[in-house]
């Protein structure tokens, strides 16, 4: 049970449709091979910088994200190869990746986007940092990996409103 008297579940499911938000970086198509890579990449390595930043505030999570860390671990070394493979890859594939980027890249900081109770998370723990310094986390190992294959790095932009699931947005 959390201190506002409701348990986890009904938290995640007992929500009407236009309360569920995600990230505006998942709105986009998964067209060819590199659109699906570029997606994929961006928003792992933001999962990653997120998951990193949940502290021991309240232990279930901190249990979970435990598990779900140790699973990045495995997306990480299924995307990493492909974004090199295909930068590498000659001019075709290099450019169809460079193009998914530079589609996909302006939404890519909208998983950053702050959470309305951000400042009582970190005061209890269960953040351990800010979105916004788990975005410059992220940034940072997004350049260790595309900087050394000279692909750019997305646009610093302010965290875009998550937007709703429901099939009317």
């Amino acid at each position: 049970m959390l201190a506002d008297g409701r348990d986890e579940d009904a938290i995640a499911y007992d929500r009407e449709p236009e309360d569920f938000r995600h990230a505006r970086l998942l709105d986009h198509p998964r067209g060819d091979w590199a659109d699906t890579i570029a997606r994929r990449f961006l928003y792992e390595l933001a999962d990653e910088a997120r998951l990193a930043s949940i502290g021991d505030g309240y232990p279930p999570l901190a249990e979970l994200v435990g598990k779900l860390r140790r699973e990045e671990r495995y997306h990480r070394m299924h995307l990493v190869p492909w974004i090199n493979r295909l930068a590498n890859g000659g001019p075709e594939p290099r450019q169809r990746l460079e193009t998914a980027f530079g589609a996909v890249a302006p939404d890519a900081s909208s998983v950053f986007t702050p959470l309305s109770a951000e400042p009582a998370l970190l005061e209890a723990g269960i953040l351990t940092r800010a979105l916004a310094d788990a975005a410059v986390a992220w940034r940072a190992d997004l350049a260790d990996v595309l900087g050394p294959l000279g692909l750019a790095l997305p646009p610093v932009t302010r965290a875009a409103p998550a937007v709703r699931t429901s099939p009317s947005h």
